[in-house]
């Protein structure tokens, strides 16, 4: 970072240094989760780790916070949104947080995780929540202890939340969450009485992997995923991680016998990619080249997968295409069918597969999980029965299986409890966001059915991309788009679209 600032220098190196470690542990998180052999994970563990602890005591080094001593107490005649008052906000913020956590914690979380997603992998292979059981209780044990050490208002449940959407609390997620499940709720019921039903039973054609690898690599890159800048592997539960500038990594899974899953997977990993190689690789290393929280990264990633890759004018544009690397599936559907099938509305197991209507019920449902295990409501033993008890009230169907059902998610093996609210945050901040540049660009579906994508992905980088962390989240709805944060534009976004499919 360019500064005549010495000890913002000082404290810039010294924040670049972790996050070169931080980086190296990107990679062996990717590689365990993609090309690592099997009976690796023991000692990808201790690798992961020995990083955790070491990142955590450079960062955690005294000096550090007296350089941020000295910066807090100069002046600073920027203002509050200037380079040196937000690397201070964000490092001191992160500082103070980390400061509180033992190093042997730290270090037990990254190992713990670490075999814990390896268990999960092999459990769900299996539907076997019983194997899973006690790393699940482990992991559980190990963020209430980080709880109690970072340090909470309220409930225990607003210290992991922090982490992934700095400032949002329990009972703001409740409040956007119950006005969103009550508005979902009545456009469902329109939903189902409604005359005209798509058929999805195209999608469960035969689809060769090897095109839909094909056909997904064609379609990120022309959403401006640079993948002389990243690339696309498989792995178990689809992901991206942001090695760091010039290094982003996507991944899916393929099924020959249902499209949407891999498609709109990579879709949806691609935007995430695209933010991060949208951020100042300058900054790397200082909250300017950061972003800014997981529910705007999940906005961006939402954003193309559904209101751009399920649009209507995407696939006037691709569904010619694909009816060349599908030539034996799609010869006989038409657009107006593919279109139908790709948007119906159906309660359905996986949430990475659920439709726009229905996919936020699926995050209600983690997210009073979630809080229940914090609040001592919810013993591990009893997940996989809370979880179907929990599902058929929301969606009106019973998982199967674990399989399909509790066990189905990555998350909660690798430590992420707070993560799930993000993605439906995600969801309104998006909505907000494409309306605002469907509106500054002048009519965005025009665009995409000439296969203009990059006009959207150049706003995203001027408005959102480029400021790293320099706005919090809600300012930066509100910089954006002139509105707070609400469920209006989402609804009405789903409101029209679904008016149309479904007649």
């Amino acid at each position: 970072m360019s500064t005549t600032n010495p000890i913002l220098e000082k404290l810039n190196k010294k924040t670049r240094e972790v996050a070169m470690i931080n980086s190296c542990a990107s990679l062996l998180g990717w590689d365990e989760r993609t090309y690592m052999p099997a009976r690796g994970s023991e000692h990808r563990a201790e690798q992961l780790a020995y990083l955790a602890g070491l990142s955590h005591s450079r960062f955690v080094d005294p000096e550090i916070g007296d350089l941020l001593k000295q910066l807090r107490s100069g002046t600073n005649g920027g203002g509050p949104d200037s380079d040196i008052a937000v690397t201070v906000r964000e490092i001191g913020r992160a500082y103070d947080r980390a400061v509180k956590m033992p190093q042997e914690l730290v270090e037990e979380i990254s190992r713990t995780t670490t075999l814990a997603q390896a268990k999960w992998a092999e459990a769900r292979k299996n539907n076997d929540f019983a194997s899973f059981k006690p790393w699940l209780e482990k992991v559980v044990n190990l963020k209430k202890q980080e709880a109690q050490a970072v340090g909470y208002e309220g409930e225990p449940y607003n210290a992991l939340l922090d982490e992934f959407e700095p400032g949002a609390t329990v009972a703001q997620i409740e409040g956007a969450f119950a006005k969103l499940r009550d508005e979902t709720v009545r456009l469902l019921d329109k939903l189902k009485g409604a005359a005209r039903k798509p058929d999805p039973k195209i999608l469960e054609r035969e689809y060769p992997i090897a095109a839909q690898e094909a056909f997904g690599k064609e379609a990120a890159a022309a959403i401006g995923f640079d993948f002389d800048r990243g690339r696309l592997d498989i792995t178990t539960h689809p992901f991206c991680t942001g090695i760091g500038p010039g290094d982003t990594r996507i991944t899916t899974r393929y099924d020959a016998h249902h499209f949407p899953g891999a498609f709109f997977g990579i879709l949806h990993e691609a935007g995430h990619g695209i933010y991060d190689q949208g951020l100042p690789a300058e900054h790397f290393g200082n909250p300017l080249g950061e972003f800014i929280s997981l529910g705007i990264h999940e906005s961006q990633s939402r954003m193309w997968e559904n209101m751009v890759g399920r649009s209507r004018a995407f696939w006037s544009f691709f569904y010619p295409k694909a009816q060349q690397h599908f030539a034996k599936t799609l010869g006989d559907v038409s657009l107006d069918q593919f279109y139908g099938a790709i948007n119906t509305v159906e309660p359905s197991f996986i949430r990475v597969e659920a439709d726009e209507v229905t996919y936020n019920l699926h995050i209600m449902i983690r997210f009073e999980l979630e809080r229940a295990f914090f609040r001592g409501d919810l013993k591990v033993d009893d997940v996989p029965q809370a979880w179907n008890t929990t599902f058929e009230k929301y969606l009106g169907i019973r998982p199967p299986d674990d399989r399909r059902g509790c066990l189905q998610d990555v998350h909660w093996s690798a430590g992420l409890i707070g993560y799930f609210p993000t993605y439906s945050l995600g969801n309104l901040y998006a909505a907000q966001f494409f309306a605002k540049a469907d509106a500054d660009l002048g009519g965005l579906h025009a665009q995409f059915a000439k296969g203009q994508f990059l006009p959207l992905r150049d706003w995203l980088r001027k408005n959102i991309h480029q400021h790293g962390r320099r706005y919090l989240a809600t300012d930066l709805v509100q910089r954006v788009t002139g509105k707070p944060l609400s469920s209006d534009a989402l609804m009405a976004y789903m409101g029209k679209k679904f008016g149309e499919v479904y007649g």
